[in-house]
């Protein structure tokens, strides 16, 4: 005899729930799912991002259906889509525009993650998953870089892959394959044009498991401690839902802003030139959210040293659920690390800057101590102090933490910030 099926839904939606439970699926992990009742704004960027990614992926494949990835057609195809496809302008700069958002919530990601102990015990793997994603990002927001063929997007891919050369042995191979040639020419183009969606899609699935592993674990919040009861947590909806909707509110007003009076603003004015092989730009830059790891590179003087040096930094954040020894997670109860993570962010603001600057003189030197400190900060701070720092008392429970940040006892950061609650959270909600 065949098995009844059951849905705790009726109606349409109870039929396909019974045989596929997607429905009872999302609403278990995504309104039922519960978080920690004490956290802020800086959690609304997760949402933020998957929102970032979805307009990314839409605006791609519209720009895809007119791009023409040759290297006679490619810059005409862009300048096509922007004067002769309808809405092709909007679509192109959401979608540019997107992209250089998309980083600036991913840093914010990042440095919550790193400020907050998002990264230790049992979140390892999640934060593991989180920097795969970025090298990821990396990839693909470089080869879409060089589609539109301009001037530094050719000139950007002749340096970026031909730092591929460095690597012993099969160096000079990477790079003939990535090219298609012996020359960044039509083939290069076509591949990265292809390479540019598969990594895309990558990222897609990636975000899929950093997911997973979110919702195995449960989020991390700012007091750094699990909750031990449910009345420290919440349900998503309506809590979360409502208040990561006032975070995605304030990040897309200003990311229309910039959409609608300022859409170039980010770019780099060398792109709106055909390609040339033949002219070399003055200064060849990156886009801007490579540029700390580009004036590392450029801060050491042997090209595969400087290359390691690259990657490294990026990959060594990775390892910090083992390179941090404190048992403390939470910055807010770290007196010395707190301050070394703010000078971290301090650093990379300096490195973002020194790596726009010609590698010469005095940039050299401010890139060299930049780049010193961001190894010294992963490598050396991170282990002695979190062996030697003396934390202040933790909280019992979320509740008292609540209560010490009401009195002032702690605060987030060193100075003031804005109130950071969850609309009514400050009551215990109650037990399901």
């Amino acid at each position: 005899m065949a098995q009844k099926l059951s849905s705790p839904y009726s109606g349409l939606l109870g039929w396909i729930d019974a045989r596929l439970p997607i429905p009872r699926m999302l609403d278990r992990e995504y309104l039922k799912f519960r978080v920690p009742k004490n956290l802020n704004y800086f959690w609304s960027f997760g949402g933020i991002l998957m929102i970032s990614l979805g307009v990314l992926i839409i605006t791609g494949i519209s720009l895809g259906m007119h791009y023409k990835p040759s290297e006679a057609e490619a810059f005409a195809s862009v300048e096509r889509i922007m004067r002769d496809v309808n809405f092709g302008w909007l679509i192109r700069y959401m979608h540019m525009n997107a992209a250089h958002f998309f980083f600036i919530a991913v840093y914010i990601h990042i440095f919550r993650g790193l400020y907050f102990g998002s990264y230790k015990e049992p979140r390892e793997l999640l934060w593991i998953l989180g920097v795969v994603i970025f090298f990821l990002m990396m990839a693909t927001a470089f080869l879409g870089y060089t589609l539109p063929w301009g001037q530094m997007s050719f000139w950007g891919a002749t340096v970026i892959t031909n730092l591929f050369s460095a690597i012993p042995l099969v160096g000079d191979s990477i790079v003939t394959w990535l090219w298609g040639g012996f020359s960044v020419d039509d083939q290069t183009l076509n591949r990265f044009f292809v390479l540019h969606w598969v990594i895309a899609f990558a990222i897609v699935a990636v975000v899929l498991l950093h997911v997973t592993a979110l919702h195995i674990t449960g989020s991390n919040n700012p007091a750094g401690i699990e909750p031990k009861s449910q009345s420290e947590t919440l349900t998503f909806n309506p809590f979360m839902t409502s208040k990561d909707l006032v975070g995605a509110m304030v990040f897309f007003t200003l990311f229309a802003v910039a959409l609608f009076f300022a859409p170039n603003l980010l770019g780099h004015p060398y792109n709106s030139i055909p390609a040339n092989p033949l002219v070399t730009p003055t200064h060849i830059v990156p886009e801007w959210y490579f540029l700390p790891f580009y004036a590392i590179l450029r801060a050491i003087p042997d090209k595969l040293l400087g290359v390691i040096a690259m990657v490294s930094a990026i990959g060594l954040l990775a390892a910090m659920p083992w390179l941090d020894r404190s048992r403390v997670r939470s910055c807010v109860f770290r007196p010395v690390w707190k301050w070394l993570t703010l000078l971290f962010v301090v650093n990379f603001f300096v490195l973002t800057w020194v790596g726009a600057m010609p590698a010469e003189g005095i940039y050299v030197w401010i890139a060299r101590v930049g780049t010193l400190y961001w190894f010294a900060y992963l490598l050396v701070l991170a282990p002695l102090v979190g062996i030697y720092e003396k934390p202040k008392r933790l909280p019992a429970d979320i509740h008292e933490f609540e209560a010490m940040k009401a009195t002032g006892e702690i605060r987030f950061l060193p100075f003031p910030i804005w109130p950071s609650r969850t609309g009514r959270e400050t009551g215990a909600q109650p037990a399901e």
